[in-house]
């Protein structure tokens, strides 16, 4: 049984603009705490099948987060199976418009915790830090994304 988890957060920003700046995987270091995003396939990887790695942590400490585009449904949707050793599972990026100039952003994942009943309980301790962090990401994007026109 998974995790689920999801926050939303409007994005003063045409649709299209705010998909096309999450998409841009490399740049994801720009908003989303300790992560760099690696484009591990053939152009830019905004297709099914387009794999993406990012590595999650602080300087050298961490773990790579491999995943591949397994739904995309542009400027609306996007959704990823988490593939690596330490994150498994389905995450998603839902676009909503809600008029031309501004739209709302879901994210959302649904993991498998590793680890047995000690992924379980430590992830329980580790939310509220964890959801603290993604808001935050989520803040700095919708600004960055706003900036962009």
């Amino acid at each position: 049984m998974g995790v689920k988890l999801s926050l939303t957060i409007n994005v003063k920003a045409p649709i299209e603009k705010a998909f096309h700046y999450l998409t841009d995987w490399p740049r994801q270091k720009e908003w989303m705490l300790g992560t760099y995003v690696d484009v591990k396939s053939e152009g830019d990887a905004r297709y099914i099948g387009g794999k993406i790695a990012a590595f999650t942590g602080i300087g050298p400490i961490g773990f790579w987060d491999t995943m591949t585009i397994t739904k995309w449904d542009a400027p609306h949707f996007v959704e990823v199976d988490h593939t690596g050793k330490v994150v498994r599972g389905i995450g998603y990026m839902r676009f909503t418009e809600i008029d031309e100039s501004q739209c709302s952003f879901e994210w959302g994942e649904v993991l498998e915790l590793p680890f047995g009943i000690l992924g379980r309980a430590g992830f329980w301790v580790l939310r509220p830090f964890f959801l603290f962090g993604v808001r935050k990401s989520l803040e700095k994007f919708a600004l960055r994304a706003a900036a962009l026109g």
